[in-house]
C-alpha cells in the first residue's frame, strides 16, 4: 500500500501543470467583473433616493452573493497563478488582458463598500467597518499597484499598434476612482483630527489621478472609433466601460462633499459641495451622452449577430456607478429629476445583471466557461 500510494503521488507530482484543473487555465482577471457587477447591484439599490418595499433586503442578499463570489474568484484566481503560471504570465503580456487585472482592485473596494452599506445589517456595524478597512486597503494598493504596473508594461512591453486603444484601458485607470468614491464611507470612523482631513484628501488625489489620467485615454478610444470604424462585435459591450470613470467620478464628489463638514472646516467644505454639482451634473450629461451612442452601436451589433461573452459584464459595474453618481446629484440639488433618473438606470443595471449572470451561470454549468480566448479580429469599417 505505501509503495502504490508513493506512486501514485510521484505521478500526480510530475502530472503537467496544464492538466491539472484545466477548467481554470483559462480563468482570467476578468472574471473579477462578476463580483463587481453583483456588489454594485446592492449599493446601488441602498442609494436610491426612492423607498421601494423589500428593495433593501434584497440588497443585502446581493451583497451576500457578491461576498461568495468575491471568495470564489479568489481562491480560483490563486489556482489560476499556481497551477498554470505560464498561462498567468501570457496574461500579463497580452494587452488585450493585462488592462483586466484592474478589476481585483474594484472588485475588493466593490464588497468592501456594500459591507458597510447594506451588509451592517447582518453583520453589525463594528464588524462591517472592520472587513470594509480590510478590503478597502487592500483594494487601494492593488488599484495603484495597477495603475502604475499596467500602463508600464503597455510602454516597455505591450507597445500596442496607433488606432488600436480600447475602452479596457481604463479599467486599471479607474480603480484609484472607486478608491476615491467608496473611501468617504470610512471618514467619519476615524477620530476627528489630521485622520479624517488625511484620508478626504487623499481621496481626492486618487479623484485627480484617476480623472487625468482617463482623460488622457478617452481620446484616443474615441479616435479609434472614427478613423477604424466600430468594434469587434465581441467587444462592442467594453463602449459602456467609459460610463465607470464618469459615473464613479461624479459619486465620488457627492460621497467626498457628504463628508467633508467633519474633516475640514469652512471655506473648504462648502466648496467641496459646490463642487460636486458644478462638476457632477456636467460629467453626467456626457455620461448619458455616451450611454446613448453605445446603445446605438451595441444594438447595430446585437443586429449582426453579436453572442454572449464575458465582456457583457460591462454592462453592469459602470451603469452602477451612474445610478451612484445621480442619486448623489439629488442629494445635493434636491431635484427629483436625478432620482428618478437614478431609478430608471437602476433598472437598467438589474436587467443587465439577471441576464449576464444567467448566462455566466450556464456556461459555468455547460462547461463552455471559462473559455479560451478566440482569435482576435481587427476592426472593419462597414456602412
Amino acid at each position: 500500500m505505501a509503495i502504490f500510494s508513493r506512486s501514485r503521488t510521484g505521478a500526480a507530482a510530475s502530472r503537467p501543470r496544464s492538466r491539472r484543473l484545466p477548467c481554470l487555465r483559462h480563468f482570467g482577471p476578468q472574471w473579477y467583473a462578476t463580483v463587481m457587477g453583483t456588489a454594485i447591484v446592492a449599493t446601488a439599490g441602498a442609494a436610491l433616493p426612492f423607498g421601494v418595499p423589500g428593495l433593501r433586503a434584497g440588497c443585502v442578499v446581493v451583497w451576500a452573493l457578491s461576498a461568495v463570489l468575491l471568495a470564489a474568484v479568489l481562491a480560483a484566481r490563486a489556482g489560476h497563478w499556481v497551477l498554470h503560471r505560464d498561462q498567468a504570465r501570457a496574461h500579463l503580456l497580452d494587452p488585450a488582458v493585462a488592462p483586466f487585472h484592474g478589476c481585483a482592485s474594484m472588485a475588493l473596494l466593490a464588497v468592501g463598500a456594500g459591507t458597510l452599506v447594506v451588509g451592517r445589517d447582518v453583520l453589525g456595524h463594528r464588524a462591517a467597518v472592520t472587513v470594509d478597512v480590510l478590503l478597502f486597503t487592500a483594494g487601494t494598493v492593488a488599484g495603484l499597484a495597477a495603475a502604475v504596473a499596467i500602463p508600464c508594461l503597455m510602454i516597455l512591453r505591450h507597445r500596442p499598434a496607433p488606432g488600436t486603444a480600447s475602452p479596457v484601458w481604463l479599467l486599471p485607470l479607474v480603480a484609484p476612482m472607486v478608491s476615491a468614491a467608496v473611501g468617504p464611507l470610512l471618514v467619519p470612523e476615524l477620530p476627528p483630527g489630521q485622520g479624517r482631513e488625511a484620508l478626504l484628501l487623499a481621496c481626492y488625489a486618487m479623484f485627480g489621478l484617476s480623472l487625468l489620467a482617463t482623460l488622457v485615454v478617452l481620446p484616443l478610444v474615441f479616435a479609434r472609433l472614427v478613423h477604424e470604424g466600430p468594434l469587434p462585435l465581441a467587444l462592442t459591450p467594453t463602449l459602456f466601460l467609459v460610463l465607470g470613470p464618469m459615473g464613479q467620478s461624479t459619486t465620488a464628489v457627492n460621497q467626498l462633499a457628504d463628508v467633508a463638514p467633519g474633516a475640514v472646516s469652512a471655506p473648504y467644505a462648502p466648496a467641496f459641495a459646490a463642487f460636486a454639482v458644478l462638476y457632477g451634473v456636467p460629467v453626467t450629461g456626457f455620461a448619458l451622452l455616451w450611454l446613448a451612442v453605445s446603445a446605438v452601436l451595441v444594438i447595430r451589433a446585437l443586429r449582426r449577430g453579436m453572442r454572449f461573452t464575458m465582456t457583457w459584464w460591462g454592462f453592469t459595474f459602470p451603469v452602477g456607478t451612474c445610478v451612484t453618481g445621480a442619486a448623489g446629484l439629488a442629494r445635493h440639488t434636491g431635484l427629483e429629476a436625478f432620482g428618478w433618473l437614478a431609478a430608471g438606470l437602476y433598472v437598467l443595471l438589474v436587467a443587465a445583471w439577471a441576464f449576464a449572470g444567467a448566462r455566466t451561470l450556464g456556461g459555468l454549468v455547460g462547461g463552455t466557461l471559462p473559455a479560451a480566448p478566440g482569435p482576435r479580429v481587427p476592426a472593419v469599417r462597414t456602412a
